[in-house]
């Protein structure tokens, strides 16, 4: 039988946590959620805490340092105890309910990567800027030429991947570009991803949005860099 962890990464989202982790608990597919604090120094922590004593399939852990996303994914792995994991933002850009979907694909393809696509189907879709829908979309194109595999969202926060894979993979990079990596070492792992359409709103900036423009020339870098 297939299970499902999620692993929640956090640094500093006290406006946004609660309901984060709210929505994730009316979604009633998952046999763990843990909550990777990168060191917050907000309430978020606080707030993480609480939902975790409060609630048998909420596990709390903290980063000694910020390190970035990828630090906090390296330090959630080895709790890891389904067959499954899938990672959520901490803000409130994606929708949980999307993630029902993602995991009926994995009873026919178990060992596939799931990704949950931005750009496909048609879905409720709102918030993004011009430059960083075209942005990743530019990122997408370069990484399937590159992979000679069509990928349409690798900037996705969804990517729901068998276990035996993410417990296995040493996560090196510390940004955004952990989404970069970790599909080039899926892809040393199993050849097959399938995507399937979500729902987004993105945030703005003034709304705590992180991701830079440098992050995208990294995204692009890292693709070479992981492919060769």
């Amino acid at each position: 039988m297939n299970t499902l962890s999620v692993i929640i990464p956090f640094f500093n989202e006290e406006s946004y946590i609660e309901e984060s982790i709210n929505r994730v608990l009316k979604i009633d597919i998952f046999d763990q959620i843990i909550l990777s604090d990168d060191c917050s120094s907000d309430l978020s922590s606080q707030i993480a805490k609480e939902i975790s004593s409060n609630n048998d399939k909420v596990e709390y852990i903290r980063s000694e340092k910020n390190l970035g996303k990828g630090a906090a994914l390296n330090n959630a792995r080895d709790l890891v105890k389904s067959t499954h994991v899938i990672i959520h933002d901490a803000d409130l850009e994606y929708f949980p309910a999307d993630i029902i979907d993602m995991f009926k694909c994995v009873d026919e393809n178990p060992m596939s990567l799931i990704l949950g696509s931005r750009f496909i189907g048609n879905f409720n879709r709102s918030g993004a800027y011009t430059r960083t829908l075209l942005a990743n979309k530019i990122m997408s194109l370069f990484f399937s030429i590159i992979n000679q595999l069509r990928v349409t969202d690798v900037a996705t926060c969804y990517k729901l991947m068998p276990s035996k894979f993410f417990k296995n993979m040493k996560i090196q990079e510390k940004g955004f570009s952990i989404e970069i990596e970790l599909i080039s070492k899926f892809l040393r792992f199993n050849k097959s991803i399938i995507e399937v359409p979500i729902n987004y709103e993105g945030r703005t900036y003034d709304q705590g949005k992180k991701i830079k423009t440098l992050d995208g020339v990294l995204y692009l870098a890292n693709t070479l860099k992981y492919r060769f």
